[in-house]
């Protein structure tokens, strides 16, 4: 017997007829035996309506009768969901997030979770309840409910898998798990039986959008084991774990390191368009100067990416390379303009319409020349490279984005990423 939160997303949930096929997969888990929670986002498009009458109603509101509108999004699902359950013969109830509670700081429409009290929740799944929770909210300090933001069902659910102690905590949406690449560009995308932490992480953080970044993290810091899998497979099918055995789930495992033992020096290429690129030339290149840049542009709340910074040969002048999104790029372009007087360059030029593509894999710690060979592997197909940077784990290029599609391709297949066993 297991302890397994599971959460579903908008797309799961968006209609009555899904919600079932969801309890259905709830269900599933309960007469396996398993102690099971569940945790829901808003149907499909409710949140962005809610945020539109909110809008409507007054553009100048109060931050916390936004939060009181919007969370109801998800305590219509929740409810609806208890029913289901409860329908099937699974006593259920649902929760809304300050009930259980989950606590919060009071940053409304981006709060982060504090504390989660399971005192409840545990005694619940004890006696064979299954509790059906409000994803993306919780309550502040001061008694007034709070929303997470952006990605906040997923932060919740782990935030509550880590609570409760879960075995694992299992990601339901439109997807069966997470691909060596985006399938919609590369048919011959593979599916990872297991991804770690680190991995998903930079994946998310590189243009993956299956799981959201904060929830990778809490994770990660918590150890809490993730699968992703598809809330549309059959509920009834045999459960055929991530690695083909006969036990377990289908989907992605999102795990420790140490769980994976064959680590593959490549395990996906990630992409991000429209992504700007901007040099200021000939910067006076005393101390302090590239926290004056940086600092003016997140004052504006302008998130800079990728920075290469080249120091000329006399050391008095430097050349700092970034990228901003394309949305930002006027903006940040007329933010350092503005602060001239504050940072001393000579000129300022830049281009929108540039890619971001990484490779991304734990092997690439114990294996040279990952990079090298990603260069040969893009120069083989005429791509020029415009940006690099490295961590331990990935290697990024900015390059033209006519031609990232044809850079994903290339590299998937350089790798051996196309094959069943990669």
């Amino acid at each position: 017997m297991a302890r397994i939160v599971v959460k579903f997303g908008g797309t799961s949930v968006a209609t009555v007829e899904r919600i079932r096929q969801a309890a259905r997969h709830v269900k599933r888990e309960v007469d396996a035996g398993h102690e099971v929670a569940v945790v829901v986002s808003a149907m499909s498009g409710k949140t962005n309506e809610l945020v539109g009458w909110v809008n409507e109603a007054s553009p100048l509101h109060d931050a916390r009768e936004y939060d009181a509108v919007v969370a109801s999004g998800e305590q219509v699902t929740a409810g609806l969901m208890a029913i289901v359950l409860s329908e099937m013969g699974i006593q259920s109830r649902s929760f809304a997030g300050w009930q259980v509670p989950i606590r919060t700081d009071d940053a409304h429409g981006a709060a982060r979770i504090t504390e989660i009290d399971p005192t409840e929740l545990d005694k619940r799944m004890k006696d064979g309840w299954v509790p059906v929770i409000t994803g993306f909210q919780g309550v502040s300090p001061h008694g007034r409910l709070t929303t997470l933001g952006r990605g906040g069902s997923d932060t919740s659910a782990v935030a509550v898998a880590a609570a409760v102690k879960a075995d694992r905590c299992d990601i339901y949406t439109d997807v069966d798990g997470v691909y060596t690449t985006d399938p919609r560009i590369v048919p011959k995308a593979q599916r990872l039986a297991r991804i770690s932490f680190e991995e998903m992480l930079e994946m998310a953080s590189l243009g993956a959008k299956v799981l959201m970044i904060r929830s990778v993290e809490m994770a990660m810091a918590y150890k809490v084991r993730l699968v992703v899998r598809s809330t549309f497979d059959d509920p009834d099918a045999p459960q055929v774990a991530p690695d083909g055995s006969n036990t377990g789930v289908p989907g992605t495992l999102v795990c420790d390191e140490d769980e994976i033992v064959e680590k593959q020096i490549v395990s996906g290429v990630t992409l991000a368009k429209a992504e700007a690129k901007i040099t200021l030339r000939d910067v006076k290149d005393n101390p302090g100067v590239a926290a004056a840049i940086f600092g003016t542009l997140a004052d504006q709340g302008i998130i800079v990416d990728m920075i290469v910074q080249n120091i000329a040969d006399d050391g008095a002048t430097t050349d700092i390379t970034f990228t901003v999104p394309d949305s930002e790029y006027d903006k940040a372009i007329k933010t350092l303009k503005d602060a001239g007087d504050r940072i001393e360059y000579a000129r300022i030029s830049g281009s929108k319409g540039g890619a971001k593509v990484s490779v991304v894999g734990v092997g690439m710690r114990s294996h040279a020349g990952v990079a090298s060979s990603m260069f040969k592997a893009l120069a083989d197909k005429g791509i020029n490279i415009q940006l690099i940077t490295t961590s331990e784990i990935k290697t990024s290029v900015l390059i033209d984005e006519q031609y990232a599609e044809l850079a994903v391709r290339a590299l998937h297949t350089y790798y051996g990423l196309d094959k069943k066993d990669a």
